[in-house]
């Protein structure tokens, strides 16, 4: 006997009809994820892919839909007084060396099982399943005491959270709770480590270079300070959930009046990955008390992020994206478990993000529990050949139509 016929929920989400109608929109699901795919849309350039996002809203009957003056898209099914929201960042990153691709990006490919192309599953496939989730909501009836918004963001692949730093303080929506449909591989995914993006300049003096002892090498004085950077990435906290901090030298500048010359500065960029525990304030001193750092002399800083959106809109923040994570046992967690158990009849696999996501404004910076369950997998983000499957887009359109009942019913 299935889970679904023991439950008393099942009375009132009809789980068998659900997944008819989601296996039914497999077709519109993928031509509308091959339409996206097929507009470039890299950070700061999604305004032709936010309007093909509007177009398909409105079309499978969206209450309204509406575009931020930050550019990201919101679109509202239902009246409800309890508000819950549902997230895919539209952006997407470049395509690389395109030696590495069998298939163009743009164009991508299809066979019965997988659909190929830049965004697949990092993170447009996300916004097809939400879309049409929403349109099984309608077509069932499934509405209730609630707004379901379901948001496109922009800029997260360029400063991941921005757009719901924006959206929280300026258009002001605070939901119950947020599901984040980045890839998942089938698994409800409730925490990932923070991040921080560190830069380090030494200052040096210039001379030529047939005789070096005459200036101050920066390129030289930065060495010692990689050496120690490798060494501390390796004592850096471990949390048994998330994982272990840690960071790496992720880009190196110099200035050099020539090639003849003795370099006047160099500097490197630091990818810095914070576990639970972890603060940006440890994250700087503990470098700044290197031996190596102290000794050049060095500067030891937070990039900041502050470019134009594709609207003109500048919205400035620190490169500082905290870690979250939601508890095993939360009312949140508990109703994607649920709601995968009675729709697939099978136990789900709850686990993390090894990558960051918009979760390190909803609930990193803002507490509003965060949870993710979306198609296609992590490993297929950044890169070549990039594909999601059509099994994973059903499958998340189900779980996305009866999530927002199900938790109603779990905090009735």
């Amino acid at each position: 006997m299935s889970q679904e016929a023991n439950s008393p929920i099942a009375a009132k989400i009809p789980f068998s009809e659900v997944m008819k109608k989601a296996e039914g929109y497999r077709a519109d699901m993928t031509k509308f994820l091959r339409d996206m795919i097929a507009i470039p849309s890299e950070s700061c350039d999604e305004e032709k892919v936010v309007l093909r996002i509007k177009e398909e809203m409105e079309k499978v009957g969206f209450d309204k839909v509406e575009i931020d003056p930050m550019g990201n898209i919101l679109g509202y099914i239902g009246h409800g007084k309890r508000i819950i929201a549902m997230d895919a960042h539209i952006d997407t990153v470049g395509v690389g060396n395109m030696d590495n691709w069998t298939f163009d990006p743009y164009e991508g490919m299809e066979d019965d099982e997988i659909i190929g192309g830049r965004g697949a599953s990092d993170q447009e496939g996300g916004m097809a399943s939400m879309v049409y989730a929403g349109k099984i909501i309608k077509d069932l009836g499934l509405e209730d005491d609630y707004t379901l918004v379901v948001t496109g963001t922009v800029q997260e692949e360029d400063c991941d959270g921005l757009c719901w730093q924006y959206i929280i303080e300026e258009d002001g929506l605070k939901p119950e709770f947020v599901v984040s449909t980045e890839p998942t591989d089938g698994g409800i995914y409730r925490g990932q480590r923070g991040r921080m993006e560190i830069r380090i300049d030494v200052s040096g003096v210039s001379c030529h270079g047939s005789a070096p002892e005459r200036g101050d090498n920066a390129i030289f004085k930065m060495g010692p300070i990689l050496n120690d950077l490798q060494v501390l990435n390796e004592c850096l906290h471990v949390d048994e959930f998330l994982g272990k901090g840690t960071l790496t030298v992720s880009e190196v500048f110099f200035t050099s009046p020539s090639r003849c010359a003795v370099a006047d500065s160099c500097a490197v960029s630091i990818d810095r990955r914070l576990t639970w525990g972890e603060t940006w304030e440890g994250a700087l001193e503990e470098i700044r008390r290197l031996p190596s750092v102290k000794a050049a002399g060095a500067e030891v800083s937070m990039y900041k992020y502050d470019r134009p959106a594709y609207t003109g809109l500048v919205y400035p923040t620190e490169c500082y994206f905290p870690s979250w994570k939601i508890d095993a046992d939360h009312v949140v967690t508990d109703s994607l478990e649920e709601s995968y158990r009675l729709l697939f009849d099978k136990e789900p696999r709850t686990d993390k993000w090894t990558f960051s996501t918009n979760g390190v404004s909803i609930m990193g910076r803002y507490g509003i529990p965060c949870i993710g369950f979306g198609p296609g997998k992590e490993a297929e983000a950044h890169f070549p050949n990039e594909k999601t499957w059509k099994q994973d887009l059903v499958d998340c359109a189900a779980m996305y139509a009866v999530i927002p009942l199900m938790y109603l019913h779990k905090t009735a």
